[in-house]
C-alpha cells in the first residue's frame, strides 16, 4: 500500500462521490494498492480493510483527529481530538483466523469474517434483513445433532451468536470510543466508523481543492496538474499573493 498524491486522491472523490460506504472504501484500497486485485481487496475482512484505511487517513491528513459527537442525555454536541492511534486495535497488524466455529448447544457453525464484497452485496436490501444475509454469505457449514442444515433453517438465536463471535473475531471491524459529556457526565461508548468519517474529511478536502485549482489556474494559467503538483505550502503561499494583490 502507498500514500495517495493530491490528484489520486482527487480522482477517488469523483469516482466515489455518488457511491456508498463500501464501494468508498474499496475505491481507495484499489488506488492505494496497485499491486492488488480488486476481487483481492474486496476479500479483506473489515477490520483488515478499515486498519488500512486508518494508515491511509494518516498519510493524507496526519495522525490527529477531530471528531463530533451528540450528548445522547443531554444533546450537548461534543469536540473530541483523537489520535489515530487511539483507533488502531492491538490485533488488526495479526493474520485474522480464515474460519472459526460457533458451538451452541447441539449446532455447530463453520464461519469466515464478513468482508467489503459481503457488505457491497447488501445495497439495496432492506435493512432489517441485511443482518441474515452476512449470515448467510460467511456460513461456510451447519450442523444440528450432526446433520447438515442451511442458514434459513437456523433459529434466530444460533444466528446472533454467530453475529457475535463475529465481532469478537474482528475487533477493528466494531471500534468503539469512549465518550464523556462534560456539560452532564453521562458516559458512552460509541462506534468510529472509519470509513465515513475519512470520507467527509476526503470530501471537504477535494471541493477547497478545487476552489484553490480555480483561483490559481484562473490568476496564473496553470493547469490543473501542474497545480497539484505544487506543495501545500507552496499553493498557500500563491493563494496569499493572488488575495493580496
Amino acid at each position: 500500500m502507498v500514500p495517495l498524491a493530491a490528484k489520486e486522491l482527487l480522482d477517488v472523490w469523483e469516482r466515489g462521490l455518488m457511491k456508498g460506504p463500501p464501494e468508498r472504501a474499496l475505491t481507495l484500497l484499489v488506488s492505494a494498492c496497485p499491486d492488488s486485485s480488486r476481487e483481492a481487496l474486496a476479500g479483506l475482512n473489515v477490520g483488515h480493510r478499515d486498519a488500512a484505511l486508518l494508515k491511509l487517513r494518516e498519510w493524507a491528513f496526519g495522525r490527529e483527529m477531530t471528531c463530533n459527537a451528540v450528548c445522547e442525555k443531554c444533546g450537548q454536541v461534543l469536540e473530541m481530538a483523537l489520535d489515530t492511534s487511539r483507533l488502531r486495535h492491538p490485533s488488526s497488524d495479526a493474520m485474522a483466523p480464515a474460519e472459526f466455529l460457533v458451538v451452541q448447544g447441539s449446532c455447530e457453525l463453520r464461519m469466515r469474517l464478513p468482508n467489503t464484497a459481503d457488505l457491497l452485496a447488501c445495497s439495496g436490501t432492506d435493512p432489517a434483513a441485511i443482518s441474515r444475509l452476512i449470515f448467510g454469505r460467511c456460513l461456510l457449514s451447519a450442523s444440528v445433532d450432526g446433520t447438515e442444515a442451511s442458514a434459513d433453517r437456523l433459529p434466530e438465536e444460533i444466528m446472533q451468536a454467530a453475529i457475535e463471535q463475529m465481532a469478537k473475531a474482528d475487533p477493528q471491524a466494531n471500534l468503539e470510543i469512549d465518550i464523556s459529556c462534560g456539560a452532564c457526565g453521562h458516559q458512552w461508548r460509541e462506534l468510529f466508523d472509519i470509513v465515513s468519517f475519512f470520507w467527509m474529511e476526503i470530501d471537504a478536502w477535494a471541493r477547497r481543492m478545487l476552489r484553490e485549482i480555480h483561483v490559481l489556474a484562473s490568476a496564473y494559467g496553470w493547469s490543473e496538474t501542474e497545480i497539484l503538483n505544487l506543495s501545500p505550502l507552496r499553493r498557500h503561499w500563491y493563494l496569499e499573493m493572488q488575495a493580496h494583490g
